[in-house]
């Protein structure tokens, strides 16, 4: 656990630059969501809270019904900051939780048993906090389908309002404490599929409503809500029903998206902070999108949301034919014989059986992914 003191300092740069921001903005912009994120928000202090609570709201204007969202630890989370937080407007909690059995707990050497979720959740609850959404994983080292689903019956009596259902990515290159866990104790790729789909359709029998490739929602959530309208949207942060096309990164290694393109600040913290001290903005990197990568964008937005892209009326909104697509239609023609999509009167449609595969359909779209094997499985 880092000292207090090194989190304030954290939090103290997180306002400087700010200021840097508010210095290249036209005016005090208006913001309709604030997500923190990245690591364990729960571990600011009281006074952390005030101080960036403050400054955002000096730099921005906050819209009514902003929706206020963080990432928190439930084994960190006190009674107290739950109800510091709900204060400063936090509505929407995400909590990790990964798998509940001791076994799989033990493999990743994370140890936190129901209990302490539920008195998160609790906590959450009586600080007013609406929305809860509880992050699970499949795909863990000794993690069997009985494990997760054992998970999902405990977590389900809590009842959150969503419950998101990722992969775990064995990336042991890009995060060094992936070296401890035993690759052998691996799930192979038809485990790890059963282990989803079995979990998926729990969850839908429970009453959820399946949204996109690994979100489910109740009825009532304004996920499922966006869903039925077409709502839903798609960012580097996963699904949303925030339609705004800006957004901004904070703090070291944050990623912010313009309607011109991304950016990336220095992931280094200590290179970070030593820019921001000295009034420059801490970017490292931005790519420009071009008029195709909106394209392309706007096609994998609508597979990863709605399941289906009319590629038509997709290529005639960017002033296109569906010629720029002709490669792409000659392999999706191989993924058709698969039973992976359908494509009929030029509207792609993923099946049943290839949703899991909704990632490897985007591929085919995406003319800057590099090969998958150096990230992480696609199902």
């Amino acid at each position: 656990m880092r000292k207090p003191e090194l989190i304030s300092a954290y939090v103290d740069n997180l306002v400087q630059e700010l200021i840097l921001i508010e210095a290249k903005l036209p005016g005090r912009l208006a913001v309709g969501a604030v997500h923190l994120g990245g690591g364990t928000p729960n571990i600011l202090s009281r006074d952390d809270l005030v101080s960036l609570f403050g400054a955002l709201k000096q730099v921005f204007r906050f819209k009514p019904g902003i929706e206020i969202a963080a990432e928190l630890d439930p084994s960190v989370l006190t009674e107290s900051w739950a109800r510091a937080a709900a204060f400063h407007g936090l509505n929407r909690a995400s909590l990790g939780v990964q798998d509940l059995s001791p076994h799989v707990q033990e493999a990743v050497n994370r140890h936190e048993s129901f209990e302490v979720v539920e008195r998160a959740v609790g906590w959450l609850r009586e600080a007013g906090i609406a929305s809860i959404n509880l992050d699970l994983m499949y795909g863990l080292p000794r993690q069997t389908q009985a494990d997760v689903i054992r998970t999902l019956d405990q977590i389900l009596t809590l009842r959150p309002e969503r419950v998101a259902l990722f992969g775990y990515a064995h990336v042991p290159w890009a995060k060094p404490h992936q070296r401890l866990i035993n690759a052998a104790e691996l799930a192979g790729a038809a485990e790890r599929l059963d282990q989803s789909e079995a979990a998926a359709q729990h969850l839908i029998a429970a009453g959820y409503v399946r949204v996109g490739l690994d979100h489910f929602a109740l009825p009532t959530d304004s996920m499922a809500i966006g869903l039925a309208e077409g709502a839903v949207r798609r960012n580097f942060q996963g699904y949303t029903t925030d339609g705004h096309a800006t957004l901004l990164g904070l703090g070291a290694s944050s990623i912010g998206r313009m309607p011109g393109g991304f950016v990336q600040n220095i992931t280094n913290e200590v290179a970070w902070r030593d820019a921001v001290l000295e009034g420059r903005l801490p970017v490292a990197r931005g790519v420009v999108l071009t008029d195709d990568d909106r394209f392309r964008g706007d096609l994998i937005e609508q597979l990863m949301c709605d399941l289906q892209v009319d590629l038509a009326a997709t290529c005639a909104r960017h002033g296109l034919t569906l010629d720029a697509l002709a490669e792409d239609i000659q392999r999706l023609c191989a993924l058709e014989a698969d039973g992976v999509v359908r494509l009929v009167d030029h509207r792609l449609s993923i099946t049943d059986l290839g949703r899991p595969f909704v990632r490897m359909v985007a591929q085919v779209f995406d003319r800057r992914s590099g090969d998958p094997d150096t990230h992480s499985r696609i199902v």
